[in-house]
């Protein structure tokens, strides 16, 4: 038995290049956002924010990655993953940085959640697609 663990997480560079690309796409969108990359220990790894986003656009946003890193699941499928127990549907939302809805995505290296990206600030589509465009940047990184 071993008394260590090996972590994978998200690079500071790759984190940056989502963040980033979350940003431009929001741009192209029209619409000002705040972007949280997540590493896989719950740390935040990068944030950039437009001026004009909402006020409360950041702490959602990472709480949209957080939840998303911690699940490994998107943050919209909290809500159907625990609607069919009363305990989960009561005890899961109250807890603090639990977001249920679109706008945050796991960040996958092969068969491993490396971190999350959360977008908040547009609608909840626009914020999806800014997280996607996010995933998209570390993807290519990937090669």
């Amino acid at each position: 038995m071993s008394a260590t663990v090996n972590l994978t997480t998200i690079s500071a560079e790759a984190a940056h290049a989502a963040v980033g690309a979350a940003v431009a796409h929001a741009r192209s969108l029209g619409i000002n956002v705040a972007a949280v990359v997540i590493d896989s220990t719950g740390q935040m790894a990068a944030f950039l924010r437009t001026s004009g986003a909402p006020f409360h656009s950041s702490g959602i946003a990472e709480d949209k990655a957080f939840t998303a890193a911690s699940f490994k699941v998107p943050s919209d499928a909290m809500f159907g993953a625990i609607s069919g127990n009363p305990a989960l549907v009561a005890g899961i939302p109250s807890r603090p940085r639990i977001a249920m809805f679109g706008g945050g995505l796991p960040v996958k290296a092969g068969d491993g959640v490396i971190g999350a990206i959360g977008v908040s600030g547009g609608s909840e589509a626009q914020d999806v697609e800014c997280a996607k465009a996010g995933l998209a940047a570390v993807a290519a990184m990937a090669g």
